[in-house]
């Protein structure tokens, strides 16, 4: 590596226009002339355009087709948009021979009970590099070209010592969805001569931008919930390897120049071994030394943290790795004007391409010290298991199993040991066979920590992500902390989605359906879809079902067999069926007389519209919060919405929808007055976010807008210095809230327990309504349930309004403050906006309309 030092110093000293290999690539290293080079494949020079996903792939086959000794392609799986997730396995030849045993050994190192006899001196140390999770942050990815020709063409002693003594995993692409969107804009909009003025079209995408994945989310997010088929499909893989180090090749503002970890050290998660930062900093000294040669400038210990677990680059290190973000200044097209002068795309692709070489040198020379890392970090375990005082979690939800069974699936995803309970278990809130342990005495005990845990102390008040996600309170699920862990039940495999028959056979009467379980709202949708006429029970009742009385809370479906249009047998099937595709407790009835409360003939009973959703999108829009309930609607629950830009918006006949979607965002370009006009006549708008703000502002609802104290006295002066720190404090990065919940309105049917646990990120602060039913989830007087919030922001938030219902016109407006749709995890806000859809037409104006 010496070597490569060295001529790497040449490199700085080219043009910064200089695109063909020369311009990247050690000068004094060979190459194999056999090799295909990126341009033989892609039909471009690395940087002279961006590579789209399918040339990237193209030219990961043709080196693991030219080098099989060297390199073995996997395909780890598909994306939504059916794009290939390629990895490289690269290795020196012996290594390959006997590739399986050595992942094997290499996995027994996180195994405490055959780690000890492992002999780490002659073990390979697994890097995985990967590259460009966000699509439009593209010189990872493109990066990847060079660094995987390098591994596959370079020759010589350095190379062959290298390959020997690592495995290295080669992900070109995080996000393949998102890369092809953006290298297609930024390649249609490249001049001959390259136009680097910034506001050029160039470098300014269109919504939403080659960021996300398919659906609009941040990928980065989502390695701990792992949602996305993308994360699913590379988690398998992580697991799999457990590499030591993993690299993940990021871009930030064009200004900047070059970040790569540690990060701030304050906000470094207290879960993670002070050993992991040692090591961090260790790996630090070669990128510093690798960038110094070829004069780029770089920064470290600023912005960027370790705190949220669900980051590539802070994964790794819950799970006894090392996780290294790289932040590269962006070009985001070709050539671009910046405070640092012209930055050209080469450039950016050099900065990645050296921080990858840096990186495996670094590994090669404390190969043993991530290696000895690992083992301890999992031997350390049952210590750290031992000194904490909780020993482990129950949980499930005996009213929603499917929510239950997702948390399930989520945990094993990450290696984690998931229990049934003991034939003695006595504890009535949660019952054999729907809910579950969890031991904290097991290899992963600091991810399980990660995944319970509340958290109300912190070394620091601003963040680069959010601050809590205490997944059982995200998902809605009851929890418990066990300080002593009884026996546990038999090990917990895959859990199949639970089987639903009608419980009493057919009926000629009527059905009744519980509203409790997640996907409730996708079998109504369904019902509906198909013809049937369905009603919805808004009080509770006891009925004859089954051969003795049920007790059935508001929110019960009813499918009255005689309004149908078909045979009873007709309505019977249909019924069934739904109820066992999505896993919904049906029940016969033979009878419309209750043995308690309201009969089944009452008006009590309300028939329910199928909505007809439109989602305002485009410029302006929170794309992450649009692509979170166009994940909900389109992947759970099977609903059809039509996305309106707000041009379409304005010129479109509005009638063929009666639910409307604004989720946070910015609106300045919408017509208000027709959508006044729409809510008038009768339609339903769904409000979150910032458009319950826009909408109080331009007259939509009557909504009034509380406003936190400042932080500082106007009068008092503070150092300038002082600002970042105090400002930055200010902002809500992400908290959790429990609200106090109305059981009985219906955004809540559906719900069993009265607090619900909702995120916040904003500053959206509601007052109550005056009307005394016009708040059916509010905040209390302690509403923080885990995360950080700055003592101004908690006053704001007490007592304040988490969701409001108001009347205009004919319509109904339902503004919800937080979003209940984070990350499409959330799923304990699931029920609460998908109640806005179905029923927020039934609620009663008398209840939601007030008097100034």
């Amino acid at each position: 590596m010496r070597k490569i030092i060295a001529s790497l110093f040449l490199l700085g000293c080219l043009s910064v226009n200089a695109q063909d290999l020369s311009y990247y690539l050690p000068a004094q290293v060979r190459y194999n002339p056999s090799v295909p080079k990126p341009k033989d494949i892609i039909y471009h020079e690395v940087g002279e355009w961006h590579v789209t996903h399918d040339r990237l792939v193209n030219y990961m086959q043709a080196l693991a087709k030219a080098v099989p000794s060297r390199v073995k392609q996997e395909t780890m799986g598909f994306t939504y948009e059916s794009r290939p997730q390629v990895l490289l396995v690269i290795t020196a030849p012996k290594n390959h021979a006997r590739l399986e045993e050595i992942r094997e050994q290499h996995v027994q190192l996180t195994d405490p009970a055959r780690s000890a006899s492992l002999n780490t001196a002659g073990m390979p140390v697994v890097v995985w590099l990967g590259h460009s999770i966000h699509g439009n942050e593209p010189s990872g990815a493109n990066a990847s070209l060079l660094t995987a020709y390098h591994l596959a063409a370079a020759e010589g002693k350095e190379i062959e010592e290298l390959l020997e003594n690592t495995v290295i995993l080669l992900d070109p692409s995080f996000n393949p969805d998102g890369l092809q969107r953006f290298s297609t804009w930024a390649n249609q909009h490249k001049s001959k001569n390259l136009v680097s003025d910034p506001l050029s079209r160039e470098y300014n995408e269109v919504w939403p931008g080659g960021r996300f994945n398919h659906y609009w989310f941040d990928l980065n997010r989502d390695w701990l919930p792992a949602v996305h088929p993308e994360s699913q499909n590379r988690l398998r893989w992580f697991h799999r390897w457990k590499p030591n180090i993993l690299n993940d090749h990021h871009e930030q503002g064009s200004n900047a120049s070059f970040f790569f970890q540690p990060g701030v050290p304050s906000r470094v998660n207290p879960l993670t071994p002070e050993k992991n930062q040692e090591l961090t900093g260790k790996l630090a000294s070669y990128h510093a030394r690798y960038l110094d040669k070829i004069g780029s400038l770089y920064f470290t210990k600023e912005n960027y943290d370790d705190f949220y677990y669900g980051k590539g680059s802070t994964y790794p290190d819950v799970n006894g790795a090392i996780g290294i973000l790289y932040e590269q200044g962006s070009s985001r097209g070709h050539l671009q004007e910046t405070t640092n002068g012209l930055l050209s795309f080469p450039f950016t692709i050099r900065n990645q391409f050296v921080t990858a070489l840096s990186t495996l040198e670094g590994a090669l020379a404390m190969r043993r010290d991530f290696l000895d890392y690992q083992r301890d970090f999992y031997k350390q375990a049952a210590a750290r298991a031992a000194a904490y005082p909780v020993k482990g979690y129950v949980f499930g939800d005996k009213n929603d199993r499917e929510k239950t069974r997702q948390f399930v699936t989520m945990l094993q995803r990450h290696q984690i040991e998931v229990n049934g309970l003991p034939d003695n278990w006595k504890d009535a809130e949660f019952e054999k066979g729907s809910a579950y342990m969890v031991s904290l005495n097991q290899p992963q005990h600091s991810l399980i920590r990660g995944i319970f845990d509340k958290v109300l102390e912190f070394r620091d008040s601003i963040f680069y992500d959010i601050t809590s996600w205490t997944m059982p309170l995200a998902f809605g699920l009851p929890y418990r902390e066990l300080n002593q862990l009884p026996a546990s039940g038999e090990k917990t495999g895959e859990i199949p989605r639970t089987v639903k028959a009608v419980s009493g056979g057919k009926s000629d009467y009527a059905y009744l359906l519980e509203w409790t379980e997640l996907l409730a709202p996708a079998a109504l949708n369904e019902m509906l879809q198909e013809g049937l006429l369905v009603k919805v029970a808004t009080s509770g009742f006891e009925a004859a079902v089954n051969g003795g009385p049920g007790k059935f809370s508001p929110g019960t479906l009813l499918v009255p067999v005689a309004l149908q249009k078909e045979s009873s047998a007709a309505v019977f099937e249909r019924v069934s069926r739904i109820a066992d595709k999505y896993g919904i407790n049906a029940y016969a009835v033979n009878g419309g007389m209750s043995l308690k409360g309201v009969d089944l003939g009452s008006s009590r009973f309300v028939t329910v519209a199928r909505p007809s959703v439109a989602m305002i999108t485009g410029p302006g829009v929170n794309a992450l919060d649009a692509g979170e309930v166009w994940h909900l609607l389109d992947q759970r629950m099977n609903i059809k919405a039509t996305h309106l830009e707000p041009v379409v918006f304005n010129r479109a006949e509005l009638n063929r929808y009666n639910t409307l979607i604004m989720v946070g965002g910015n609106y300045s370009e919408l017509n208000r007055d027709k959508l006044k006009a729409w809510v008038q006549a009768g339609g339903t708008l769904v409000l979150t976010e910032e458009a319950v703000s826009w909408a109080a502002q331009n007259g939509i609802t009557d909504v009034k807008i509380k406003r936190a104290k400042a932080p500082v006295d106007s009068s008092s002066r503070l150092p300038y210095a002082a600002r970042e720190q105090k400002d930055g404090a200010q902002q809500i990065f992400g908290a959790i809230f429990g609200a106090e919940t109305d059981l009985t309105h219906p955004l809540a049917f559906g719900y069993t327990r009265n607090t619900v646990s909702l995120f916040k990120a904003n500053r959206v602060f509601m007052e109550k309504s005056k009307n005394p039913y016009g708040t059916p989830f509010y905040y209390g007087s302690n509403p923080l349930q885990s995360g950080w919030v700055s003592r101004e922001n908690a006053d704001a938030i007490k007592n304040s309004a988490a969701v409001l219902v108001s009347v205009l016109g004919s319509g109904r407006v339902i503004s919800i403050a937080d979003n209940p749709n984070l990350r499409a995890f959330w799923l304990g806000g699931s029920k609460l906006f998908m109640n806005a859809l179905f029923f927020g037409r039934l609620i009663d104006a008398a209840s939601a309309r007030t008097e100034e």
